[in-house]
């Protein structure tokens, strides 16, 4: 069974795809790190408040020890329900950095790529086209 587990990990894919994961656990920390400590911060300012991520409505009742609470994360907690969109809003923008930063280098490997050379395809002859060639070829031999 380890010899079996040995091999599995030793083929090339599955390290390649632990590598991924690890370093895309880091890139995703430092992609968080960048959209709530710098980005987010400067769309709240804009906005009117220091942090966009603690914007929520409450739709519930709050209990009375944390009434007049504007602390989401004490809120959640709580069990109050929530609608958290600034949080949302937030984890759209973390995606959409995300997809773009991905897009960017997805675009520099496949600039930095040979082009695949082109296969000119022969156009098909259609079979009724090529039945009359022979029955005219046939004829002129007559």
């Amino acid at each position: 069974m380890f010899k079996e587990f040995k091999t599995f990990i030793a083929r090339g894919n599955v390290l390649d795809l632990a590598v991924a994961v690890i370093i895309g656990a880091a890139f995703g920390k430092i992609i968080t790190s960048l959209t709530d400590d710098v980005i987010m911060p400067v769309i709240g300012k804009i906005f009117g408040g220091l942090d966009f991520s603690s914007y929520f409505v409450v739709l519930g009742t709050v209990p009375a020890a944390l009434a007049g609470s504007s602390d989401y994360a004490a809120l959640k907690k709580a069990g109050v329900p929530l609608l958290g969109y600034g949080a949302f809003v937030t984890t759209a923008v973390n995606f959409v950095i995300v997809a773009f930063i991905i897009f960017l280098i997805v675009r520099g490997v496949n600039r930095m790529m040979p082009p695949a050379p082109e296969v000119v395809a022969e156009p098909v002859e259609p079979a009724d086209v090529t039945l009359l060639r022979e029955i005219r070829d046939e004829l002129k031999k007559r």
